[in-house]
């Protein structure tokens, strides 16, 4: 199978890039973590990066965070060299790791202010705290937390200093419906804000509804880079979503939104079927700004969630028609 990667071949020095990987390779001995790996993300783009567990993707971050050296290639991470200049780097990049770790005794508020020391960014952590639902638990011990409210704080922790780069690693992992939708407006507002979002996930039905380009990583390579927009075309644009809405508020008639076809009564809810994943996402994006909780999303027919199941399963490659037409080269990426 064909793989396709139509990043630049050098860099561009283009100031609306924020992050560029040029033939990025790291080897640990005979292991090839990242092999060959270009990728350009721009200003106000959501990128959603995939890939098994051991695909390379933990690999890339640490080398753009410079945690790890290259073996081979280069990054620009807001036009600085990791390795030259590592702290104007963490200075423009907020990051939310898969695996966070807290000072269990400490406030939530006060884990906000140590990150604001850090980068010598803001000093009020109730505004940011604020942002992902925290503010009443500002005070309590973060070993008094659930899992979704350390993640939350760990998103918070992220956005402290207006990053112009957010490397989210599988940000909505642990959070109830409430939690999730509060994230992903945080996303769409950073995305507009002119931030670049590299967002890291296994749930492919939230990343195509939330991102703008994807890149599935296997063995250390790009397998397939396209907008979302191209994917959805060769993958059966017109295929059904269905929406699980849980609560919603009374005034809000969702049965009304453009690309709805429809809408029946659950005991705990409501499902609803949209046409198509564009649509899907414009509604997704409008049930969270209404305050209607999002319980789940499912598609039917061709997915982001085959194409990306084909091309991992136990390392095989065999695909029906629709999956084979999505990773043939388009140069669809930037």
């Amino acid at each position: 199978m064909t793989r396709t990667d139509s990043s630049p071949d050098r860099f561009s020095g283009d100031t609306a890039a924020r992050l560029e990987v040029d033939s990025l390779t790291k080897q640990y001995g005979e292991v090839t973590a990242v092999d060959g790996l270009s990728l350009r993300i721009e200003a106000g783009e959501v990128f959603g990066f995939l890939g098994p567990n051991g695909a390379g993707k933990s690999t890339t971050i640490d080398v753009l965070l410079d945690f790890v050296r290259p073996t081979s290639g280069s990054v620009r991470v807001c036009g600085h060299d990791p390795q030259a200049d590592p702290r104007a780097v963490r200075r423009r990049v907020g990051v939310l790791p898969e695996a966070t770790g807290y000072y269990a005794r400490a406030s939530a508020r006060e884990h906000v202010r140590f990150a604001a020391e850090m980068k010598d960014a803001e000093r009020d952590p109730m505004r940011t705290l604020e942002r992902v639902g925290l503010v009443e638990s500002a005070d309590r011990p973060v070993g008094d937390f659930s899992k979704g409210m350390r993640q939350r704080l760990g998103v918070a922790m992220a956005l402290i200093g207006r990053p112009d780069l957010l490397v989210l690693d599988e940000p909505l992992a642990g959070l109830d419906p409430a939690g999730a939708r509060r994230v992903r407006r945080l996303v769409r507002e950073e995305r507009d804000r002119g931030a670049a979002v590299l967002l890291s996930s296994h749930i492919t039905e939230q990343v195509e509804t939330l991102c703008d380009r994807v890149g599935i990583l296997l063995d250390g390579e790009l397998a397939v880079v396209d907008t979302v927009v191209g994917l959805r075309e060769r993958l059966n644009a017109d295929r059904p979503i269905d929406l699980t809405i849980v609560e919603r508020p009374a005034d809000f008639d969702v049965a009304t939104l453009d690309g709805v076809t429809g809408v029946n009564e659950l005991a705990s809810g409501i499902r609803v079927t949209c046409r198509g994943p564009a649509a899907a996402g414009r509604i997704v994006a409008r049930l969270d700004v209404s305050g209607a909780t999002l319980l789940d999303i499912e598609g039917r027919g061709g997915s982001l969630e085959r194409l990306f199941l084909a091309l991992t399963d136990d390392g095989t490659e065999h695909v029906d028609t629709a999956v084979e037409t999505a990773v043939e080269p388009r140069g669809a990426g930037r």
